[in-house]
């Protein structure tokens, strides 16, 4: 128990002196998952919602795939994101391997699923009164639409804050197209795999607490859009 302690007040004290490597690792983290969150939320939302809305022929196995990715092993999306960024493959040109952008695309594919299935769940569950309502009151497609996304705004915050915390917390996917690099693409993850495995308790610690700390101000800012919606 003791060097449990002890690490503790090490990363408490890494955390308070504004350690460059300990930060570097939580900036890189943040930048990731923003840009891959951004991504997942921009292409995923618009795709859950025509799965949700709309029956059509084939949508069943559309949905049955959809379930699957979630599943998808992550190691397995870092293998494909490497054939893809590496100098062989075909996007090799962009020199994308190793660095956080190639991290980013790696990610948004890991939560795309997520965001695509907890919105269309979403949209099927809405009250469809409301659209034969809306479409007796002459309204438009755009205002049907948005309309309807207002409706399912919670399950559609719960997707994003589910896929956000997936992506926060990825570690296999990082570690292969990121590469683990130091001050370049050593995300939080990768960070407390590495210094766990050299025996550097005190600053996996460190980042354990700031993936606590960033989960509750995620959970905290979704109680406080409810309210204020």
């Amino acid at each position: 128990m003791e060097f449990i302690i002890a690490g503790f007040l090490k990363a408490i004290q890494l955390l308070t002196a504004g350690d460059r490597e300990t930060y570097s690792a939580i900036v890189a983290s943040l930048t990731v998952s923003s840009y891959s969150i951004s991504a997942s939320l921009i292409i995923g939302i618009p795709i859950g919602f025509l799965l949700g809305y709309y029956d059509f022929k084939g949508k069943r196995q559309i949905r049955t795939v959809v379930d699957t990715l979630l599943a998808l092993p992550t190691v397995l999306i870092g293998l494909l994101v490497y054939a893809l960024l590496s100098r062989q493959g075909p996007l090799g040109n962009f020199e994308l391997l190793f660095t956080l952008p190639g991290v980013a695309i790696g990610l948004t594919i890991l939560a795309l699923p997520i965001v695509i299935a907890l919105t269309a769940t979403a949209v099927e569950s809405r009250d469809r009164y409301l659209s034969i309502t809306l479409i007796s009151l002459g309204a438009s497609r755009r205002q049907l639409f948005i309309s309807s996304l207002w409706e399912v705004r919670y399950g559609i915050l719960a997707a994003a804050v589910t896929a956000y915390g997936r992506v926060l917390t990825e570690v296999g996917i990082a570690m292969m197209v990121g590469g683990n690099i130091k001050w370049h693409t050593r995300t939080i993850t990768t960070a407390i795999a590495l210094e766990t495995n050299k025996g550097q308790f005190a600053m996996g610690i460190a980042l354990g607490l700031v993936l606590i700390v960033i989960a509750f101000l995620v959970n905290l800012s979704v109680s406080f859009l409810r309210k204020k919606a």
